[in-house]
Parts: structure tokens; sequence; C-alpha cells
């Protein structure tokens, strides 16, 4: 082969393995024309259309367009700037895709209505930038006044959920749950009475009093009782609160009756929401962070018993 040799579309078509047909609509729009006919009028091609007509079919099986292709044909943008912009935007597909399916996956295993599926749909649509500025709606919402602890918005603001480019079923169906939790205004006024004692580290005034060897093994009873899924509305549940009403009002000299059993339950209440503490709960498994067993909150479950014995 040398450059003064010439092809007809049917030999280029034996070269380049395109159909005739699309090297002739190549030739029509001008991204390779012939280099001059034949007597007859048949087209015909050098080597540099041939070396064309090859770029344009890898730029092609990479997804291009042609009108991008014909400005790298036409030197106004090289391949690497082009072959850049093109990873980026295949980036963004990948993306797209593997959020639809996981969203699929949470759908099959949660066995999800068409409205919760349309809800997960929508939400996960959501670029990074938007499902930012949901939180920070949520943050500006609930801490947006002048007399808003700044330790409570900074402890927020540095958990902020951010789904990962790849979540699992798990990790979609928490950030669902999570933008609808943080919409809600009841839910908002929960997070702002709890939030500044959860940011001042400050222990509740039970916990001073019970001293921290009675802490502790509250704490473990009733994470035993959680890992082991014990509900604290069961039967199940009555002997370990029993114990532990007891142990208390032996801790503060008072009769462990019905009255002492609500004081517990209002004393643990302050500054553990059960609302609040599954927000952070959502947080944790949007984010993929480690759950730790010592950081389980327990007191919501002891409250939620207290409060059953009460009323049974």
């Amino acid at each position: 082969m040398d450059v003064t040799t010439l092809y007809s579309i049917g030999e280029l078509s034996r070269r380049t393995g395109l159909p005739v047909r699309t090297i002739r609509f190549y030739s029509d729009s001008g991204v390779v024309a012939p280099t001059t006919r034949s007597p007859a009028g048949y087209r015909l091609y050098d080597l540099d259309a041939l070396l064309r007509l090859e770029l344009v079919r890898t730029l092609r099986e990479l997804g291009m367009d042609l009108p991008t292709i014909r400005r790298v044909l036409d030197r106004e943008l090289s391949v690497a700037e082009v072959a850049a912009a093109h990873a980026d935007a295949m980036d963004v597909q990948i993306r797209t895709l593997r959020l639809r399916r996981s969203v699929l996956r949470a759908v099959a295993g949660r066995g999800s209505t068409p409205e919760e599926t349309k809800l997960m749909h929508r939400l996960t649509q959501l670029s990074g930038d938007e499902r930012r500025r949901l939180i920070d709606d949520f943050v500006e919402g609930t801490f947006g006044t002048v007399d808003a602890d700044p330790a409570a918005v900074a402890m927020v603001r540095a958990a902020t959920p951010d789904l990962p480019d790849d979540p699992t079923g798990e990790q979609v169906a928490a950030w669902v749950e999570l933008a609808e939790l943080v919409g809600d205004e009841d839910f908002r006024a929960r997070m702002r009475r709890t939030a500044v004692h959860q940011a001042s580290g400050r222990t509740l005034g039970i916990e001073s009093d019970a001293g921290e060897e009675l802490m502790e093994f509250t704490r473990q009873r009733v994470a035993d009782a959680m890992e082991s899924g014990m509900d604290p509305l069961s039967d199940r549940a009555a002997p370990v609160v029993d114990d532990l009403v007891h142990r208390f009002a032996g801790a503060f000299a008072r009769i462990p009756d019905t009255e002492f059993r609500d004081w517990l339950a209002r004393e643990f209440e302050v500054a553990h929401d059960p609302r609040v503490e599954r927000y952070w709960r959502l947080v944790w498994i949007v984010n993929g962070w480690q759950v730790v067993p010592n950081l389980l909150p327990v007191y919501p479950w002891l409250v939620q018993a207290l409060r059953h014995d009460r009323a049974a």
C-alpha cells in the first residue's frame, strides 16, 4: 500500500469492516469525503481517507457523536480532549446505572408498592448537590435561628449523609427513609430538643446519680436484649426491665412502683428521642459507617419497655 493507491467504497468496506452504506453516509455527510472520482463517476479514496475512516469507526464504537468526530478530524479538538470528556460522561452514566440497579434490588428485597418504588426512584435520582441541598435545608430549617447551638449544628453537618455512587439496597432504603424524615416538622422539633444535649457530651443526671457501675450494667443488659432481637413490648422483656427497675430503686432508695417507673422513663427520655436515634442509625447506614455495638442507642428501648409496663 502507498499514498497513491486509490480505493473504491467496496474495497474500503473490506478493509475496515464497515458496511458500504455506512461509508456512503459518512461521505455524503462530509466526515470522510472521497479523494476523487473515477471516469465513470464512482467515488475513490486514498490512504488518508482510509485512516480517517478507521478513526471514525473507533470513535463511533466508543460512543462519540458525528459532530464531535468531525471536530476531531478537522483538528478543532484533540482525541485526548474528546476522550477525557467522553470518559467523564460515561462515569455519570455508570453511576446512574449503578443507582438504578440498587433501587431495583431494594424494591425486589422489600417487596415495595408501586408508589414506594416511584418515591425511591425519584429521591435517588437527585444529584449529589441536590441531596446535599436537601440536608442543608433540613439543618437550616431545624437550627437556623439566632440562638442555635453552634456545637449542635456542627455535629449534624459533620455527619451529613452522602449516598455512594454504587449503594447497596439497604443504603437506598435508608436514604429514602432519611429523606422523608428530614422533611417532617415534628422530627425537626425533636432534633432541636435533643441535639444540644448530644453535642455537649454531658451525661444525664440519672447517669451521674446512679453511678458508672449500674449504668454500665444497664447498657450491657439492654444491648444484649436488643442484639437478641427482643421486643421491648414483649413478655420476654418484662424480667429484664423488672430487674433493672429494682436495681435503680435500690440505688435511689425508692419503691419500684408505677410512679418510679414513670420517673425512670422521663429521666432516660431527655436526650434520647427514638426518632432522633433512628436518624443517626440511618446516617450510619447511608454513609457505610460501621455500627459499633457499644454505641447502640439503648435508652429508647428501655423507655419503650418502661412506658409499656406502666400502661399494662
